[in-house]
């Protein structure tokens, strides 16, 4: 579902990834794991098109990456690929349920069927009553719920995350990556998850170790 080939990165005169291959299959959940430092999350920004690699190709479901432009990739990235990152980055002055529906109306999806499909999964995701909640009026793991759930709005191919429980307490921790296996289960949702944490990575199918900006 995934490749990326012959990735290389650099910024200024330091040589973040060196060559970096990666296939991620559908359906997988993947840890990349490493040191500070070691270009985790630079490529986890290239593999979501959120940066661009100086060389290399990444294709996702047969589409290469570098050959869209700039209207077609924000497209695409917004239909086919979901985020979560450490800090939840939801907006103040919107409730939960409006939280959850941006990344659809983005792509003026209909606001009546993209409202009942965000309140379903607020509800799947154990926050039917939270609906109404600023951030600030929920724990950071319902935050961080309500971030998962905005990241399954457009019924992505692949959730990319960025340390997603690195900003939690341990049973908030633990709930969000039995929750990330209950989602594979469930939506066969394929995870690349950047983390620090050794029981996400001994719980994913595989995980990758980055050293020196290549994948050891």
């Amino acid at each position: 579902m995934i490749e990326a080939k012959d990735i290389h990165k650099y910024y200024e005169n330091l040589h973040v990834l060196r060559g970096v291959n990666l296939l991620v299959e559908r359906g997988e959940i993947i840890s990349i794991v490493g040191k500070s430092g070691a270009g985790k999350s630079t490529l986890l920004h290239i593999l979501g098109t959120l940066d661009d690699a100086d060389s290399g190709q990444v294709i996702i479901n047969g589409r290469n990456i570098q050959a869209m432009n700039k209207l077609d990739l924000a497209n695409f990235r917004n239909q086919e690929i979901g985020f979560i990152f450490q800090f939840h980055h939801l907006l103040p002055e919107f409730d939960a349920l409006e939280n959850v529906c941006i990344p659809a109306f983005i792509h003026n999806a209909d606001e009546s069927k993209t409202k009942s499909r965000a309140k379903e999964l607020l509800e799947y995701l154990g926050l039917g009553d939270r609906l109404d909640h600023r951030p600030g009026q929920l724990s950071g793991g319902e935050q961080q719920r309500v971030a998962v759930a905005r990241a399954l709005i457009n019924n992505p191919s692949v959730i990319f995350a960025d340390e997603p429980s690195g900003n939690l307490d341990t049973v908030s921790s633990s709930d969000l990556h039995d929750l990330m296996f209950k989602l594979r289960k469930d939506f066969q949702q394929t995870f690349v998850i950047v983390t620090h944490n050794p029981e996400l990575a001994e719980m994913s199918d595989r995980t990758l170790t980055i050293k020196d900006g290549q994948i050891v």
